[in-house]
C-alpha cells in the first residue's frame, strides 16, 4: 500500500486517509466489497459499496501507472538517458497521458525522416533556425550543411531536413500536446459521412450519413453508434477542431515574429500539425471519447441490472409457468413452492376448437391438482392472447395471472446450467421453468443467465468487455449479498456470488448438503471441504439457515458478533430468541455497554435492526401491473392513448416501456418530463411503473413513440427548454427537450399482473 496513493485518493474522494488505508488493507487481505461495507464499518468509517469500489478501482489504476513508470525509468536507465531532472518529472506525473508525453521524445523510434535528417548532421541547423534571431539568414546558414557525402545536395534539402527536426520537437513538446489536447476536447468536432456506395447497406445508420457534432457534447450512445458504423465500414469518422485554431495555437507557442527564421519555424509548425500532431490527437480523442462512452454505457447497464435483480419476488408459491407459442403450442409446467418441477405438458389454445377445449381443461385440472397459487406467462409472441385465454377460464380469484419478462429464458434453456438441472427435460420446457421461477424470485433465477442476455444494456457488445464484466459481476455480487442466500436451498449459481465463495466452494457446499443433509447451523459451513477460516469470515453473514439451531443463523448478524447478542441476552436475563421476538425487551438494551475497541455503534445498530427483523428481504413487496384491456398488439395502438406501462430498459437517449403489445415503446429523453432531463436514469428506473401517452406508431419499422409528459401535445415555453445535444446535420438544428415526469415506483418488471 503506497501512502501517496492513499493521500491522493482521500483528496479526490474528500474522505479521510485512514478510511482509504483501511479499505486498501482489507482488500489486500482478501475481503470483498460487500463484506467490508457490511461488517467493517468501524474500520472504514461506514463507507458504502460505491465508495469502496471506487477506492478499489482507483488503487488499481494507480498501480498500473506505477508499473508503467517503472518500465519507463528502466528503459531510460538502460539506454543511459535518465537524468535527475527527467526522473523528477517522471515521478511527478499523475496521469498516464502526462507520463507518455514526458517519455515521447525518448521513446525508441523506427527510421523516419527525422532520424535521417539527424544522421545527415542537420540538427545544429535546426537549432540555429529555432532560435529565430533577426540576424539569421536560413539560406546562408544552410549552405554550410550542403554535403554530397551526407546526401545533402542543396540548401533547400538542408532546410527541409531542419524543418522536419523542428516539426518533431513541436510534436513532442509536452506543453504543446497538453494545449492541443485541450483544444480538441473543447473545440473538436466529430465529422461523420457515409462511405460511397454503402448507402443502402448501411440504411440503419442513415441519421449519421452527414453529421457534425462537438466532441464536448456528443452523448455516449451516439459515439458508440458512430464507431460501430465505422467498424462495419459504413461510416467514415474524422475528428478535428478548426484548422486555423490549431495552427494559431502553435504559432503563438513557437513562432516569435516575421523574420526569415521565424517563417521557417512557422512552416515546420504547420507541417508538425498536419503530419504528426493532428493524427496523434485524433487517436487520443478517439480513445478517450470511447473510454468515456464505455463508462457511461456500462454505468447505465449496471444500474439497470441492479434494478432488475432486486425486483420484488412473489415468494414461495406453487406456480404454473407457461411459455406461449402458436405453431408449437404453449409449454406448461407446474412447480412446488421451492421451484421443483412437478409436471409438464404442451397445450394448443390457438388451435382448433377441440384443441382449445382440451387446453382449457388441462389448465383447470392442473391448477386444481397442484393447488396452483399463481400462473406466470411469458411476455413473448402470443403472450397477451395466452393471458386472455387463461383469464377466461374462470379460475379461482386467488390465483394470480402474471405476465413475466422472458428475456434470456431461451439462453438459460440451452445453457449448461439448465442441462445440469434438467438433463432429461426438453429444452422448450426449461424456458417455462425459468419463467415461473422468475416470478417467485427474479434474483435467484437471473443469476443463472449471462447479464448481457437479459436485455437491459446499451451497445453492450461495443464497450470494453473486461470493464463491462467487472462492473456487472460487482452488481450481481452486491445484489446477492444484499438479499442474502438460504444455504440449504440455493442453487450453485446463486452460492457462487456469495462473498468469499466462488464456483468451487459453491459446488462443495452443494455436495456437502447432498451427502449429509441440510446444514443445521452456520458452524456446519466449517465442515465443507476447503471452506477455510477466511472464506467462512467473508461468507457466513450472507448465508441464511432459516430453521437453524441458533436463531441468529437466519439473520444478517455475523457469527463473530454472536457473543455480543448473547451478552445482551444474559444481561437482560432472557434468551436470544426472546430478544428477537419481544420488542419490549429490546428497548432495555443499552448499546453503549457493548462498545469495544473493534465494535462501535454502527455494528451495534445493525445488530439491533436484525434482531427486529431477522433476515428481512430488502426488496419491496411484490406488485403487479394491469395493462389496458383490448390493447394487445401494435395494431391496437392509436396516437393519444394513455396507457399503463413498465420501464424495461433505460438508455442514454431515453427509456423503453412495455405497454403490453409485445413491442416496447420508446420514451425519448425529450419526452420523459415537462422539464429538461439530462440523464434519463435521474427520472426513470428499470421496473418503474409509468403512465405514457402514445405519440406515434410506425408500423413499417415496428416502432412506438411514447411520452411521459403531462400534456405532450402542448407547445413548450422557451424559458423551460434546454437543448438536448443532438448531432447537427448541415441542414438541421439541434432537437430541443423538455418535460417533467411523475415518478411512480415499480418493483418487479417480470410481474405484469392482469
Amino acid at each position: 500500500m503506497e501512502e501517496r496513493h492513499v493521500s491522493k485518493i482521500a483528496l479526490e474522494l474528500d474522505i479521510k486517509p485512514q478510511q482509504v488505508a483501511a479499505v486498501s488493507l482489507l482488500l489486500e487481505e482478501g475481503a470483498t466489497v460487500p463484506f467490508i461495507a457490511r461488517y467493517r464499518k468501524e474500520a472504514t468509517g461506514s463507507l458504502d459499496e460505491v465508495l469502496i469500489t471506487t477506492i478499489r478501482e482507483r488503487l488499481s489504476q494507480l498501480e498500473e501507472l506505477d508499473k508503467r513508470r517503472e518500465a519507463i525509468l528502466q528503459s531510460l536507465q538502460e539506454r543511459e538517458l535518465l537524468t535527475d531532472e527527467l526522473k523528477e518529472k517522471i515521478m511527478a506525473a499523475e496521469t498516464m497521458t502526462t507520463l507518455e508525453d514526458i517519455y515521447l521524445p525518448f521513446r525508441p523510434k523506427r527510421r523516419t525522416r527525422v532520424t535521417i535528417a539527424k544522421e545527415k548532421g542537420l540538427e545544429p541547423l535546426a537549432e540555429i533556425i529555432f532560435k529565430q534571431e533577426d540576424s539569421t539568414d536560413p539560406m546562408a546558414e544552410a549552405l554550410s550543411f550542403v554535403d554530397a557525402e551526407k546526401d545533402v545536395n542543396s540548401q533547400e534539402e538542408a532546410l527541409a531536413g531542419a524543418r522536419d527536426i523542428i516539426a518533431e520537437w513541436i510534436n513532442e513538446n509536452q506543453e504543446a500536446r497538453e494545449k492541443m489536447r485541450a483544444l480538441y476536447f473543447e473545440k473538436g468536432v466529430f465529422k461523420v459521412s457515409v462511405i460511397a456506395g454503402k448507402e443502402e447497406e448501411g440504411a440503419k445508420y442513415r441519421d449519421y450519413f452527414n453529421w457534425e457534432e462537438p466532441v464536448s457534447t456528443a452523448p455516449s450512445h451516439r459515439v458508440l453508434a458512430i464507431r460501430r458504423g465505422e467498424k462495419e465500414e459504413i461510416l467514415s469518422l474524422k475528428i478535428s477542431p478548426q484548422e486555423e485554431d490549431a495552427l494559431s495555437l502553435l504559432n503563438g507557442m513557437f513562432v516569435k515574429g516575421d523574420s526569415p527564421a521565424s517563417l521557417q519555424v512557422r512552416e515546420a509548425a504547420h507541417d508538425s500539425y498536419s503530419r504528426l500532431l493532428s493524427f496523434s490527437m485524433e487517436t487520443e480523442i478517439r480513445l478517450e471519447t470511447k473510454k468515456r462512452a464505455d463508462e457511461t454505457a456500462i454505468r447505465v447497464f449496471s444500474d439497470n441490472l441492479r434494478e432488475l435483480l432486486l425486483s420484488s419476488p412473489l415468494g414461495q408459491k406453487r406456480v404454473m409457468g407457461i411459455d406461449p407459442g402458436i405453431r408449437t403450442g404453449c409449454k406448461v409446467v407446474c412447480m412446488d413452492r421451492q421451484g421443483n418441477l412437478l409436471y409438464h405438458q404442451t397445450i394448443f389454445p390457438s388451435g382448433s376448437e377441440e384443441a382449445k377445449k382440451a387446453a382449457a381443461e388441462t389448465i383447470v385440472v392442473l391448477a386444481s391438482r397442484y393447488q396452483i397459487e399463481a400462473i406466470a406467462i411469458g411476455n413473448g409472441t402470443a403472450g397477451r392472447e395466452t393471458e386472455a385465454f387463461v383469464k377466461a377460464l374462470g379460475l379461482p380469484e386467488e390465483i394470480l395471472v402474471v405476465m413475466v419478462n422472458e428475456s434470456g429464458a431461451s439462453v438459460y434453456s440451452a445453457s449448461e446450467v439448465a442441462r445440469k438441472e434438467f438433463p432429461d427435460l426438453d429444452i422448450s420446457y426449461r424456458g417455462s421453468v425459468s419463467i415461473g421461477r422468475r416470478l417467485m424470485d427474479p434474483l435467484a433465477e437471473l443469476v443463472k443467465i449471462d447479464p448481457k442476455s437479459i436485455g437491459v444494456g446499451q451497445y453492450q457488445h461495443d464497450v470494453n468487455q473486461q470493464a463491462l464484466k467487472q462492473s456487472l459481476d460487482d452488481v450481481v455480487i452486491s445484489c446477492v449479498n444484499a438479499v442474502g442466500v438460504e444455504v440449504n436451498t440455493a442453487s450453485e449459481q446463486l452460492l457462487t456470488y456469495v462473498s468469499g465463495l466462488g464456483p468451487q466452494l459453491a459446488k462443495n457446499i452443494i455436495a456437502f448438503r447432498t451427502e449429509t443433509g441440510p446444514l443445521s447451523s452456520r458452524d456446519d459451513l466449517k465442515k465443507v471441504h476447503r471452506l477455510g477460516p477466511k472464506a467462512f469470515e467473508q461468507a457466513a453473514g450472507f448465508l441464511r439457515i432459516r430453521d437453524g439451531e441458533n436463531p441468529l443463523d437466519k439473520s444478517a448478524v455475523h457469527p463473530e458478533s454472536y457473543p455480543i447478542v448473547e451478552s445482551m441476552a444474559t444481561d437482560l436475563n432472557c434468551s436470544v430468541s426472546d430478544l428477537i421476538t419481544d420488542r419490549n425487551i429490546r428497548k432495555n438494551i443499552d448499546l453503549s455497554r457493548y462498545v469495544t475497541n473493534t465494535v462501535g455503534m454502527p455494528t451495534l445498530n445493525d445488530i439491533m435492526e436484525e434482531l427486529a427483523k431477522p433476515g428481512r428481504d430488502p426488496r419491496k413487496q411484490f406488485e403487479g401491473i394491469k395493462f389496458a384491456d383490448g390493447v394487445e398488439k401494435i395494431e391496437d395502438l392509436k396516437p393519444g392513448m394513455k396507457l399503463n406501462g413498465v420501464v424495461t430498459n433505460v438508455t442514454a437517449f431515453g427509456a423503453f416501456v412495455d405497454i403490453g403489445v409485445h413491442q416496447d415503446g420508446l420514451v425519448h429523453v425529450s419526452q420523459l418530463a415537462d422539464r429538461f432531463v439530462k440523464e434519463p436514469q435521474d427520472v426513470v428506473k428499470v421496473n418503474q411503473r409509468v403512465t405514457v401517452t402514445v405519440m406515434e406508431v410506425d408500423m413499417a419499422r415496428q416502432r412506438i413513440s411514447l411520452s411521459m409528459k403531462e400534456n405532450p401535445g402542448q407547445s413548450e415555453k422557451k424559458a423551460d427548454v434546454k437543448k438536448d445535444h443532438q448531432p447537427v446535420r448541415k441542414d438541421s438544428k439541434p432537437t430541443k427537450a423538455a418535460g417533467k415526469p411523475k415518478h411512480v415506483p415499480f418493483n418487479n418488471p417480470f410481474a405484469k399482473l392482469r
